[in-house]
């Protein structure tokens, strides 16, 4: 997975996978959906990033630890 914000066109991609892209949506005005052949989320793109994320050029990760069983 991969995050990438660039400045010069305001915009926040999440690459999920590095399929190739064969369909995009706009889910929401200003929410690009990119799709593979099969259908699959490939990647979302936010435009005017700067307005919908606090610091779009800052990146935290979180992991949710799997719980273990007895």
């Amino acid at each position: 997975m991969k995050i990438i914000y660039d400045r010069q066109t305001d915009t926040l991609t999440i690459v999920f996978t590095e399929a190739p892209v064969v369909e995009s949506d706009e889910a929401a005005p200003g929410v690009i959906l990119d799709f593979d052949a099969a259908g699959n989320l490939v990647a979302l793109e936010l435009l005017d990033a700067s307005r919908r994320v606090t610091h779009p050029q800052q990146v935290t990760l979180q992991v949710t630890p799997t719980p273990t069983t007895p």
